[in-house]
């Protein structure tokens, strides 16, 4: 059983590289203009995190296999309907999970563009075989109704589904994705790719290309196919 997240701080100890957030991590990227995160994104790059202050070793940029622990509490889709992360989201689909907050002015609007062009270059496999997460890390703010105005700005189809909920639930779902923080301007900026029926999950911290997110997502499709 997941111990009790403690309020306003992280449930992992300084050392826990796996989970810390990257504290301040938003904050730099600000001074980056949103055109030119935008421009590497479309070019195929993909802008990294700066390494926590004073610990230039633990940098975690690079993608990894990982074992996450999908809790399957319920949260509230931007229709207003509650759904168990797991089991009713997740389900035995492959998907792309992310956080970002609304109010936020800086990677989260380039974040969500890039799951918009993910999205597009999907087509027909997205809601029946493959579904898009937005989990938000402000769940006091962001209402369900804020949720809704808010991926109207991405043209977000049925198979992009964004979430919130009760900030406990929130943060332990959040916690089993590696993604957990007590301050929405910290939180990680990451993609978690996987298939829900094999549990296989790969975590990929940055900004990352639309491209290499499709083509993780395309590879856990063509490895059900393999005989």
């Amino acid at each position: 059983m997941t111990p009790p997240l403690q309020p306003g701080r992280p449930n992992h100890s300084p050392g826990d590289a796996r989970h810390r957030v990257l504290s301040g991590a938003v904050r730099r990227l600000s001074a980056i203009p949103l055109f030119a995160l935008s421009l590497a994104l479309l070019t195929g790059t993909a802008l990294a995190h700066e390494p926590h202050t004073g610990d230039r070793s633990n940098h975690r940029t690079a993608a990894s296999q990982v074992a996450v622990e999908l809790v399957d509490l319920p949260l509230v889709d931007h229709q207003g309907t509650t759904r168990r992360f797991r089991s009713e989201v997740i389900g035995d689909s492959i998907v792309a999970v992310t956080v970002v907050y609304t109010s936020c002015t800086t990677v989260c609007p380039v974040i969500s563009a890039v799951f918009q062009r993910v999205q597009a270059q999907l087509e027909e496999e997205l809601g029946e075989r493959v579904v898009l997460i937005s989990i938000s890390v402000d769940p006091a703010r962001d209402t369900p109704r804020r949720l809704a105005d808010y991926r109207q700005r991405f043209a977000a189809q049925p198979g992009w589904v964004w979430l919130t909920g009760e900030r406990g639930n929130v943060m332990r779902v959040l916690d089993g994705l590696g993604a957990y923080t007590p301050d929405p301007d910290d939180h990680p900026i990451m993609v978690v790719v996987g298939d829900g029926r094999s549990d296989q999950w790969r975590r990929d911290f940055g900004l990352q290309a639309p491209d290499d997110i499709v083509a993780r997502i395309h590879t856990l499709l063509a490895q059900r196919e393999a005989p």
